[in-house]
């Protein structure tokens, strides 16, 4: 096991009355002024936002709003929401949203707090050395941003999509009522389900020596969300599922599936271009790449991704051949992603074998850096990559 730093600030409030404490808890944050940050309008539908904003007034606490957040947050609108915060002196952000929405208040927190760009912070890779506090409302169970150290942000004029982790970038607060998820819709559930899936994946399967209590604990969650999700995905009003599925959402990436472990987030950094330049649901991208991905890099390490085919997918153990065992296991994940209703081919994600040049450029600054794995993926490695991911079931 390797040396680890384990922090999770965030204090969660969790379960079907938590909606009714946010006025109380951030009054006792000291709260003088808070930026109400979020999407497109389903809170708006749902009556959520209606009930946050009667929380505040009830708690006596001023507010201003910026909503227009959309799937892979754009930075266009995170600097809007710097100056826009500057300019009402709010000393509080509240995200009522999921992962998108969380990152938006990430990097507007970011910006204000270190007087930077943060697209410019991003790009550069600039720490920062303070951070404005940023609380969640969350309503649907996906990016783990809730409790997590990074956020992904957008720039629309290059099409780019990249991230930037730090400790400081973790919400101090989350409200978490699993009823705020029933209204998801089964595509955005299923790639949810995606989402808390690999930010797991991306810390199992690693080159790391043994660590079997962390691996432990993955795979009791990926079984957790693997079943979980089949229910809510037939059953949307299954509290008991979408509980599993929220709480899972917040492990899966707060770092303790991690611990003693070195996570490079290959797929993860293979299938940011996809959704920076087409727009793809990022859970639904990262359907099509990881059994291509897995299928591509699986026998520099054939013990895990056996040991993952009988633990988790319930393929029994080819002792002889333990190669076929994790093969195995690759398809029948694969085959989940299609029976929750991802696609799982490129051609379902509407790109085409043109584009793949394109694509891999941008993901390695044409062919000049590489893609830490189990081995550095080149361009040609992407690329080959890209075509495992044509073949159907």
């Amino acid at each position: 096991m390797n040396d680890f730093v384990y922090y999770t600030p965030t204090k969660v409030y969790f379960g079907r009355n938590s909606d009714d404490l946010i006025g109380e808890v951030l009054k006792e944050f000291g709260c003088k002024k808070i930026l109400l940050h979020y999407g497109s309008g389903s809170a708006e539908k749902t009556g959520l936002l209606g009930k946050v904003r009667k929380q505040l007034d009830e708690a006596g606490l001023k507010y201003v709003e910026l909503g227009g957040v959309v799937a892979n947050p754009r930075i266009d609108l995170i600097r809007k929401g710097i100056e826009f915060a500057k300019k009402e002196n709010v000393d509080f952000i509240l995200a009522v949203g999921g992962g998108s929405v969380i990152d938006s208040a990430k990097s507007i927190g970011m910006g204000l707090a270190n007087n930077m760009d943060p697209w410019d912070m991003i790009i550069n890779q600039i720490k920062p050395t303070r951070m404005f506090p940023v609380g969640v409302v969350l309503t649907i169970a996906a990016a783990g941003s809730e409790m997590s150290n990074s956020h992904v942000v957008t720039n629309p004029e290059n099409h780019l999509k990249r991230s930037l982790n730090h400790d400081l970038l973790r919400p101090v607060v989350a409200f978490m009522n699993p009823e705020n998820t029933f209204s998801v819709s089964k595509y955005q559930t299923a790639c949810g389900i995606v989402d808390i899936l690999m930010h797991t994946f991306e810390r199992y399967f690693t080159p790391d020596e043994d660590n079997d209590l962390t691996d432990r604990i993955s795979e009791g969650l990926m079984v957790a969300v693997k079943n979980a999700g089949l229910v809510a995905i037939n059953e949307p009003d299954n509290y008991e599922a979408r509980a599993t599925l929220m709480w899972a959402s917040s492990l899966s990436h707060n770092g303790l599936t991690g611990c003693g472990k070195t996570a490079p987030f290959s797929v993860h950094k293979l299938e940011h271009d996809f959704s920076g330049l087409f727009d793809v649901a990022h859970g639904a991208g990262l359907a099509v790449l990881f059994p291509a991905w897995a299928r591509y890099i699986y026998h520099y390490d054939i013990r895990k991704f056996s040991q993952f085919a009988n633990r988790v997918m319930g393929i029994e153990m080819d002792h002889e051949h333990p190669e076929k065992t994790a093969l195995k296991g690759i398809e029948a994940l694969k085959q989940y992603f299609k029976t929750i209703g991802m696609p799982t081919t490129m051609k379902e994600l509407g790109i085409d074998p043109s584009d793949y040049e394109k694509i891999a450029d941008m993901t390695t600054n044409g062919g000049k850096i590489q893609i830490q794995s189990y081995i550095p993926l080149t361009k040609e490695d992407i690329l080959n990559i890209y075509r495992l991911a044509e073949e159907e079931i």
